[in-house]
C-alpha cells in the first residue's frame, strides 16, 4: 500500500489505483459521472478534478485516471478546484438541461443559471455504457460515433445493435439513466439500441428471466451444466 494525503488526511492506496478510488474508500466526496470500479477509468465528465501537489509543483488532475503516488498531496475542495467543477457542471447542463441527475449536481454545486446556449441532448458522453458493454459484457455493442458538437453513442450503422445480449448492463451503468430496457410477455427490448429479442421461460416457475441470445453467449463461455441456464436466478438460490 501507498501512503499519501488527501485534504489533509492520511491515506493508503493499492500500487496501481487511483486517487478516486481511494477517496471513496476513505468516505470523502468527490463529484463523479463516468467513473465505475468495474471499468478502465476514462476520464470524460472531468468532474472528479483535484489538485495534486507532489514534489513542490501543483496541478489540476482528474482522480479517476490520476495514480495514486507516495507522498503527494491532493486537495479536493481548493477555490480552483470548485471553480473548475462548476464550470464543467453548467457546461453539461447546458447540453442536457432536462437530466434530472445532472440538474441535482448542478444545485448543490452552487449553479442555478446556465450562460451556454441550451441543447436538447440526454446522454452526457460519458461512454460508461460502451465501456461496460465492451470491458464487462464483451459484446461491443455500442460505441461513439463522430466528432465534436456531433459526437454520440450509437449502434453500428444507426440502426439495431445486433451484437446487443439485452443484457441490461448498460441501462444499471448509466448514471442519467437514460437508456430504457422494457419487458412485454416473452420479449425484452432496450429502447435506446432499438434491440429486442425473445427471452426464455425458466423450467421451474414459469417466469421469462433472460433472452436466449444473453443466455448462449454465456453457455460458450461459462464452464457450467447447461441444465444452469434453463433456471432463473432465483430459482438456483
Amino acid at each position: 500500500m501507498i501512503p499519501f494525503s488527501i485534504d489533509g488526511q492520511p491515506v493508503e492506496g493499492r500500487e496501481g489505483g487511483n486517487i478516486l478510488e481511494v477517496a471513496l474508500d476513505a468516505g470523502i466526496e468527490i463529484p463523479h459521472l463516468c467513473y465505475n470500479e468495474s471499468v478502465r477509468p476514462y476520464g470524460a465528465c472531468r468532474l472528479c478534478l483535484v489538485e495534486v501537489v507532489r514534489r513542490g509543483r501543483s496541478r489540476m488532475t482528474t482522480s479517476c485516471t490520476y495514480p495514486v503516488l507516495e507522498g503527494m498531496e491532493v486537495f479536493t475542495r481548493t477555490e480552483k478546484v470548485i471553480r473548475a467543477r462548476r464550470m464543467i457542471i453548467e457546461l453539461i447542463l447546458a447540453m442536457c438541461p432536462g437530466d434530472k441527475v445532472i440538474q441535482e449536481m448542478a444545485k448543490e454545486m452552487g449553479v442555478h443559471e446556465v450562460r451556454f446556449k441550451k441543447e436538447d441532448k440526454d446522454c452526457i458522453l460519458c461512454g460508461l455504457c460502451g465501456r461496460v458493454c465492451d470491458e464487462i459484457v464483451g459484446a461491443s455493442a455500442i460505441q461513439f460515433a463522430f466528432r465534436g458538437d456531433r459526437r454520440e453513442m450509437i449502434p453500428p450503422f444507426l440502426g439495431e445493435a445486433m451484437n446487443c445480449i439485452a443484457c441490461g448492463a448498460c441501462v444499471i451503468a448509466c448514471p442519467v439513466d437514460v437508456i430504457k430496457m422494457k419487458e412485454e410477455g416473452d420479449e425484452r427490448t432496450i429502447i435506446r439500441w432499438k434491440r429486442t429479442l425473445k427471452m426464455k421461460q425458466c423450467q421451474v416457475c414459469g417466469n421469462y428471466f433472460a433472452p436466449w441470445f444473453q443466455l448462449e453467449k454465456f453457455k460458450e463461455r461459462a464452464k457450467l451444466p447447461k441444465e444452469f441456464f434453463d433456471v432463473c436466478y432465483t430459482c438456483r438460490t
